[in-house]
Order: structure tokens, then C-alpha cells, then sequence
């Protein structure tokens, strides 16, 4: 580890200690996490399966990434909220995806959530991203925060709008996933927004 957090991987390359366990995590950590996204359908996704994340490892979710994208036809939000009982019951036998009715029903409903917004869902949560002058990486996994007010901000306005499974830690994961903070460790590697 060097002396700011960050781990210096067998490739010689320094990252946040969390991207180092396994494969799947380094590719995450290097190539997406905490890299700015837009588009309503990708941003979606990345709601969709923060929510599925709650209670269990980001890394049971990466793995089952593309048999959620398949069973939640690509996470187009018109088609999961067109979504019938029968869809419910089919991604209820899905041993390719988290089979959690809750969760389950969340996503469609929060498709339809999707659907109704008066400003492109990408839009309303890139709203709620702080001003990034004056604010520095984290020096170590100590200093990031699993809540800020900005992610609390979200989670209201997103529960006031009609989506669940999003509470302010949920949020604030969403926010480190897609950009909107910048939470790499000092020393790290990745190029954050």
C-alpha cells in the first residue's frame, strides 16, 4: 500500500484497495467506475442495478451484468415498464439475475418513474452532483463517505418521484458509480471526471 491509500497491483499500477480483488473489479475500477455517464438508458441501468446491489457484493452484480441487461431487455426503460406479471414471474425463475421480488418490481416500477419525469432522467441526477472545485480525492477509504447531503438530496427527490430502492447510500453509490463524484484514491491510476 503506499501512503495514501492506494495499492500498487501486481502489473505495477497503484489503485483504490477495493479494485484490486478480484478480476472483474479491476476492470470495473479502471474502465467505468467513477467515469462521467449520460444517457437516460445507461444511467437507468446503473439505478437498476445499484438498487439489486442493496444488501449483497457490487461484484455478485458485475458478474450477473449481462443476464440482468438480457432479462431487463438492455434496460431500455419503455420496455421494463411495459412489463406484465408474466415478465415478473419469468425474472422470478431467472437464475441469471438476483431474484428478489421487491427489487424486482422496484425496477419496473421505477421504469415507469422513468417514463413519467418532466427532464431526461440523466438530466435530474446529474443534478445533484457538487461543484468538484476545492474538492480533493480521498487519501484513503477511511475519508470517503457512504452519505452526503447531495445524495440524501437525491434519494427525496427520487422516493418524491416515485422510485424505490433508492436511498441516500444507494445514491451515493450511484453518484461514485457514474461520475458525478470523483471518489478514486489519491495515487489511484483512474482518471476520474
Amino acid at each position: 500500500m503506499t501512503e495514501n491509500g492506494a495499492v500498487v497491483g501486481p502489473d505495477g499500477r497503484a489503485r483504490c484497495p477495493w479494485g484490486m480483488s478480484a478480476p472483474e473489479y479491476v476492470e470495473y475500477h479502471d474502465r467505468e467506475w467513477g467515469r462521467p455517464l449520460r444517457g437516460v438508458t445507461p444511467m437507468f441501468e446503473r439505478l437498476c442495478l445499484e438498487g439489486f446491489q442493496s444488501g449483497l457484493s457490487w461484484l455478485v452484480i458485475l458478474r450477473k451484468r449481462e443476464a440482468f441487461r438480457r432479462a431487463f431487455a438492455g434496460f431500455d426503460p419503455a420496455a421494463v415498464a411495459a412489463f406484465d406479471d408474466a415478465d415478473v414471474a419469468r425474472l422470478l425463475a431467472d437464475p441469471g439475475i438476483v431474484r428478489n421480488r421487491a427489487k424486482i418490481e422496484a425496477a419496473r416500477g421505477n421504469a415507469r418513474a422513468v417514463l413519467d419525469l418532466d427532464v431526461p432522467l440523466d438530466e435530474l441526477l446529474w443534478s445533484f452532483a457538487p461543484d468538484p472545485a476545492g474538492r480533493r480525492r480521498p487519501r484513503t477509504l477511511a475519508e470517503v463517505p457512504a452519505v452526503t447531503p447531495e445524495s440524501t438530496a437525491m434519494a427525496r427527490e427520487l422516493k418524491r418521484r416515485g422510485f424505490r430502492f433508492v436511498g441516500p447510500t444507494t445514491c451515493y453509490a450511484l453518484m461514485q458509480a457514474v461520475g458525478l463524484v470523483d471518489d478514486h484514491l489519491e495515487g489511484c491510476v483512474a482518471v476520474g471526471p
